[in-house]
């Protein structure tokens, strides 16, 4: 092949220049010797066969473009190759590859012999292991390639229909991608709607909902109804998921289409049932709560916050006690949202939310004057650090940083603040080494900051100070028994 390509000439048609040569007749006697009127030379009689030829070859082109003969018959050969021998599969391919190599250009050839050795090697492999989806997806890719949509859906039959053995998830992600890439086939190459549902109808049928499922299937299919414009059945849709199957994803989005529907009753029962089903879900309680929020339902919007804090067990609880206090200091309801802060402290001291109160009792009274919002700051930041130094001493750096914070707050108030109230009770920092064990088994030592607080330096001068006075006591008791004994 390389040697004919060689000898070919482009301008010719990628002929070889063998082939235009023109074989003249042997020379003849001629009897009326007296000159034509038209005169014929011999570079016309070449320049008019070279005409026809090329004329011929573009027209073979424009037939093999638009409608490939052996390229049907190559995949007709092919598609019956369970019946008959390969060598006579092969053929088609021998007369394809041969009239490239004829008519076509380098391209061309490549494309030809490629194709039929990566079909074979493909027909091949997904003999030996059937499940071996990445094998199908790559025999996919090369039917699309063709362009043979007949072909793309036989391909793709064949590939779902190994379903595996195992009913665990992992052993299905992969091959389920095989059914979104066949309805998106169907749905955006073939455009062929009945198809296409009744790809997603076997894929929901095949899945084992009982346990696993998969949200990405019951959305797609859901979507595919609402560009049919076909709302009942999206819904049939999303309601069977949640009833057989329920996802955080699968109720989020119903939940989303209903809304931009403008019904909100539906949204409501949507989230109860979702909320019933998942009730430690803090976003789902969130966003319940801010969609009553956004249509001015006060009320039911307080009410969703407390039955949602009053669950015993919470993801997020944090974010959702953060979400019902910033709910009521955006209604000004500063009373409120203080008791709430009051009722977060009887569940947790965290440092955190001492802080977050100071901050708010900040913008909570700013109609009050600045003596008055610093008292109130001062109040709770003295609380926090009675209760660090009482009832968690060993928490250290929580009360640093809490003194920390309280520091910044008297500086922001200028004279009216009173830093040394705040440094009398700051600590000093200790770099410190403790001893650690390795993954070894070796010993070692790493450092660390200790906090030293004031109360601590004074400590041991008392208990020195205690342990002389009982020494004495017990001298002078010594002592007055010695005399009674005398």
């Amino acid at each position: 092949m390389e040697g004919n390509n060689k000898e070919s000439d482009p301008s010719l048609g990628f002929l070889t220049k063998k082939d235009t040569e023109v074989k003249l007749p042997r020379p003849t006697h001629v009897k009326n010797k007296t000159p034509a009127a038209i005169q014929i030379t011999a570079e016309q009689i070449l320049r008019e066969a070279r005409e026809r030829q090329e004329l011929e070859i573009r027209q073979i082109r424009r037939v093999r473009l638009n409608d490939s003969v052996w390229i049907k018959y190559a995949q007709w050969e092919e598609s019956q190759k369970d019946h008959i021998p390969k060598g006579r599969a092969e053929d088609p391919y021998r007369k394809f590859v041969s009239f490239e190599k004829q008519y076509g250009d380098k391209d061309g050839i490549e494309d030809a012999i490629v194709a039929k050795k990566r079909r074979f090697q493909y027909e091949d492999e997904v003999r030996k292991n059937p499940m071996k989806y990445d094998t199908w997806f790559d025999y996919i890719k090369l039917e699309e390639s063709a362009g043979n949509k007949d072909r793309i859906r036989e391909v793709y039959q064949r590939s779902v229909a190994n379903v595996p053995t195992a009913e665990e998830k992992r052993y299905w992600k992969r091959y389920i991608y095989l059914w979104i890439n066949y309805a998106l086939f169907e749905e955006l190459d073939a455009q062929d709607i009945s198809r296409t549902r009744d790809v997603y109808r076997e894929c929901l049928n095949l899945i084992p909902h009982a346990k696993f499922s998969f949200s990405k299937i019951w959305l797609m299919a859901a979507k595919f109804e609402i560009r049919q414009l076909n709302l009942k059945a999206a819904r049939q849709i999303l309601g069977n998921a949640i009833g057989r199957c329920p996802k955080h994803k699968i109720f989020n989005k119903y939940i989303e289409i209903e809304l931009n529907l403008g019904n909100i009753d539906r949204c409501r029962k949507l989230y109860e049932k979702y909320l019933e089903w998942s009730p430690e879900n803090c976003y789902g309680w969130i966003k319940y709560a801010e969609l009553e929020k956004d249509l001015i339902e006060t009320e039911r919007a307080r009410a969703i916050f407390e039955l949602a804090i009053a669950q015993p067990a919470l993801h997020m609880p944090e974010a959702l006690w953060k979400k019902y206090i910033d709910y009521e200091i955006s209604q000004a309801e500063f009373q409120r949202a203080r008791e709430l802060y009051e009722r977060l402290l009887d569940r947790t001291k965290h440092v955190k939310v001492w802080i977050s109160y100071a901050e708010f009792e900040a913008s909570a009274v700013e109609n009050l004057d600045s003596a008055k919002c610093l008292e109130r700051r001062r109040g709770i930041f003295e609380r926090a650090i009675n209760h660090f130094r009482t009832s968690a001493p060993e928490l250290k750096e929580e009360r640093a940083m809490l003194l920390e914070k309280w520091l910044v707050v008297e500086r922001k108030f200028g004279d009216l603040g009173d830093e040394s109230l705040v440094r009398s009770k700051m600590p000093k920092k200790l770099k410190r080494r403790r001893q650690i064990g390795a993954e070894d088994g070796l010993e070692g030592y790493e450092e660390y900051i200790d906090y030293l607080f004031p109360e601590e330096t004074q400590a041991p001068t008392l208990k020195i100070l205690e342990a002389a006075y009982k020494w004495k006591k017990q001298k002078q008791k010594q002592s007055a028994n010695d005399e009674e004994e005398d």
